[in-house]
């Protein structure tokens, strides 16, 4: 009778301890599991908190400063906008190719895109900016004047590229865009890059039109 009792305690014993090491390896295959979604989770957030911040610091710093506009005067009408552009501190490089001109006056929005055909590099300029073969003959694109371009980033018509320390002219026909520009009249749009802040365009034509070329903005 004893010896049949410590037979029965003995395979009561071995039963716990396969039980337990059952356990023990089921809780150390979800540990395992739960760690590797952890991980991976982490990764994935991690890789796009940089990638967030890469673009973050794109769109804050880079963008486009409008630092004077200037327009022609004939016979009482400005015909041609000349918009000088340079890029914002520590901004990258904009590609003007793939900018945009927003611009209207309250009746008449346009969009203007690069028209690489009438790209005026620095050394191509002869007289005044306010020539007409300088400026788009419709209402659809804008072009470039290049003043300052030290690194030949914007050396020619099909690389239209601007970065630090450059200064470029965009030209628009405000003769096609709005039938010309008459005194009083509200000016307004964007000059929106590929990436970061736009430049802002913004003005009232003076109340008279006294000189051949005037200062808008």
């Amino acid at each position: 009778m004893g010896n049949k009792i410590r037979r029965i305690l003995k395979e009561n014993k071995g039963s716990i301890g396969i039980g337990a090491m059952i356990v023990f390896i089921a809780m150390v295959l979800v540990a395992g599991i739960a760690a590797s979604v952890l991980i991976q989770t982490s990764t994935t957030l991690e890789s796009r908190a940089l990638a967030t911040g890469r673009e973050t610091t794109v769109e804050v710093s880079t963008g486009v400063h409008v630092v004077g506009i200037s327009g022609n005067n004939s016979s009482g009408v400005i015909q041609h906008l000349a918009i000088m552009i340079r890029t914002r501190a520590g901004s990258e490089e904009i590609d003007l190719a793939q900018t945009v001109i927003e611009i209207s006056n309250s009746s008449t929005k346009n969009f203007l895109t690069y028209d690489d055909s009438t790209c005026i590099l620095a050394d191509w300029i002869n007289g005044t900016i306010f020539n007409d073969s300088n400026y788009p003959a419709d209402a659809t694109h804008f072009t470039v004047i290049v003043l300052e371009d030290a690194d030949g980033s914007c050396s020619s018509p099909n690389s239209a590229v601007i970065n630090s320390g450059d200064y470029v002219i965009l030209g628009v026909n405000t003769q096609q865009c709005f039938n010309g520009l008459t005194p009083r009249q509200d000016i307004w749009g964007l000059v929106i890059p590929e990436d970061g802040s736009p430049g802002v365009i913004h003005f009232r034509c003076p109340s008279s039109f006294t000189e051949d070329v005037i200062e808008l903005q």
